[in-house]
């Protein structure tokens, strides 16, 4: 009897053991089949990211009959939870009004031909399978897929194109790229604040008058206006970059023998400053605008 409970005893005592050893045993960390990544990019003056898992090719077919992702389902446009797109301001994609806010990004793939789909329901897991309901789609709209001659193996979603106030998203995975314009309103935002600040504005700093000036250049408002503004700036704070800008200013008005007496100016300041960059390019402007004379 006495061998018998020294036996259970043992045997309690290696099993709680085993237990303990098992319980204290760290996890063992493996990288994820699909890496999640969040990619974020200013796109004129609003801030639009993606949230999504990168599943690979691994030698399989991706796209069409027999693929991963058939022709004509939805997907979720990546894997495990859907895809999220969130966006800071109001968007226009593809000529679609889109509120700020966060949606979930599907598509549906097709040969020459993709379904993109802003979706209002984040909570789906996947593709979102019975419990998808099209009723709660925000858009569809239709883009032309692209053949990508370079293969990629893992799923990507990039920023390309940028413009002050658009930019291109792509989805791009073995041979398929996916293109789609994202627009966003930056004239009505830029004004409204130029009008504040500087037409409207008490304390105007010459800082304010070359940057105001600077964007009707940039965007051919009015240019006389835009010239007041910059001989303002360069009245009390003359740096060579908005001297340079007066020069431009100067020549789209057809004004070219102050343009060059004003790039002149703004060359000596930038040599003063050793800025090779600006003597270089108010030498360029000289030429030109010699020849326009």
């Amino acid at each position: 009897m006495k061998k018998k409970l020294i036996g259970f005893a043992l045997s309690a005592a290696l099993l709680f053991g085993a237990g303990a050893v098992q319980a204290q045993s760290p996890g063992i960390k493996m990288p994820a089949p699909s890496p999640s990544q969040k990619v974020e990019q200013v796109v004129g003056l609003s801030t639009v990211s993606v949230d999504y898992s990168r599943p690979s090719v691994k030698g399989r077919k991706i796209f069409g009959e027999g693929g991963l992702e058939a022709y004509g389902d939805v997907w979720r446009t990546g894997a495990n939870a859907s895809t999220k797109i969130k966006f800071s301001d109001e968007v226009t994609i593809e000529g679609n009004k889109i509120p700020a806010g966060e949606y979930a990004l599907y598509t549906i793939p097709g040969p020459d031909e993709w379904t993109v789909i802003i979706h209002k329901n984040l909570k789906h897991w996947g593709d979102g399978g019975k419990d998808y309901n099209p009723a709660e789609d925000l858009v569809r709209f239709k883009v032309k897929s692209q053949k990508n001659p370079r293969k990629v193996e893992s799923f990507t979603i990039n920023f390309t194109n940028l413009k002050q106030d658009a930019a291109d998203v792509e989805l791009l995975w073995d041979d398929v790229i996916v293109p789609f314009t994202i627009k966003t309103d930056v004239d009505s935002k830029v004004m409204s604040q130029i009008q504040q600040q500087v037409i409207n504005g008490t304390t105007v700093t010459p800082n304010l008058y070359a940057a105001a000036a600077s964007y009707y250049l940039e965007n051919n408002r009015d240019l006389k206006q835009a010239h007041e503004w910059i001989k303002k700036a360069n009245a009390t704070d003359p740096k060579f970059w908005n001297v340079h800008t007066q020069a431009k200013i100067e020549a789209k008005l057809k004004n070219y023998k102050a343009a060059i007496k004003t790039a002149e100016k703004s060359k000596e300041l930038a040599k003063a400053a050793d800025n090779a960059d600006y003597v270089a390019l108010n030498d360029k402007a000289i030429a030109e605008w010699k020849k326009a004379k």
